[in-house]
């Protein structure tokens, strides 16, 4: 049996070569040997619209990405908190599938919740205010509706903002919440968790209702491809460098 494959957290874009160089390699290497690919969110570094799959960075992103469909290997991506507004045209060019925000697929034959993560961060009220008003239907709309360089600016100032925002934050806030953790394996009925989000890769051990359970954290990529190989023997992670 082929493994599963997990990665999160590429923040893919023009001003960073070495992780986009990473990128095409493991998408012409590992990716097309496995069974199955999913991303976990966060693919770009920013996404404000599906006219971005014209530009030369995101289409050579998206050729890759077709690539690894081409192979035959289920190939999906799920939206993070920089590209949440990743949608059809991107997916049907990348022969992909757009993952909800939470799903449960088959690892090596475990059950497994993937998700982005950052809905566990529940301690970061004000980042959880921000999420939920980014995710509105009705605001999206208005904002795809601006014209192109106007969402880039707005982009750009929300990325200064962010920045700032989490400069002044304590680490402890901006990691997942032990309570958010265990409801989300009950409410999956799962005892296996894979996200990304928090840039803290570790495999942590649960006691959820007398379950034991596991939660791996995905890498984010910097100038190497990081992810997580799932088999009938277990989940490791893997890495690879351009």
């Amino acid at each position: 049996m082929k493994p599963a494959l997990f990665a999160s957290d590429l923040h893919l874009a023009p001003s960073r070569p070495g992780t986009a160089a990473a990128f095409h390699a493991w998408a012409r290497g590992p990716a097309r040997e496995a069974g199955s690919v999913r991303i976990l969110g966060d693919l770009f570094d920013t996404w404000i619209g599906d006219e971005g799959i014209d530009e030369p960075f995101a289409a050579a992103v998206i050729e890759s990405l077709r690539s690894i469909a081409d192979a035959g290997v289920e190939l999906g991506v799920m939206r993070g908190n920089r590209d949440f507004l990743l949608g059809t045209r991107f997916a049907q060019a990348a022969r992909a599938t757009l993952l909800p925000e939470r799903a449960v697929v088959d690892a090596g034959g475990v059950p497994t919740l993937i998700l982005h993560g950052d809905e566990l961060c529940t301690d970061d009220v004000a980042y959880q205010r921000y999420r939920a008003w980014t995710r509105d239907p009705v605001r999206q709309r208005r904002f795809l509706a601006l014209p192109w360089p106007v969402r880039r600016a707005v982009a750009a100032w929300a990325r200064r903002r962010s920045r700032q925002a989490t400069r002044n934050k304590p680490d402890s806030i901006m990691d997942v919440n032990a309570q958010a953790v265990a409801r989300a394996f009950r409410d999956a009925g799962t005892i296996r968790m894979v996200h990304g989000h928090t840039h803290r890769p570790a495999s942590h051990r649960h006691d959820v209702d007398g379950r034991p359970c596991e939660r791996h954290v995905l890498s984010d990529w910097r100038d190497r491809a990081t992810w997580l190989e799932a088999g009938t023997d277990g989940i490791r992670p893997r890495e690879l460098s351009p």
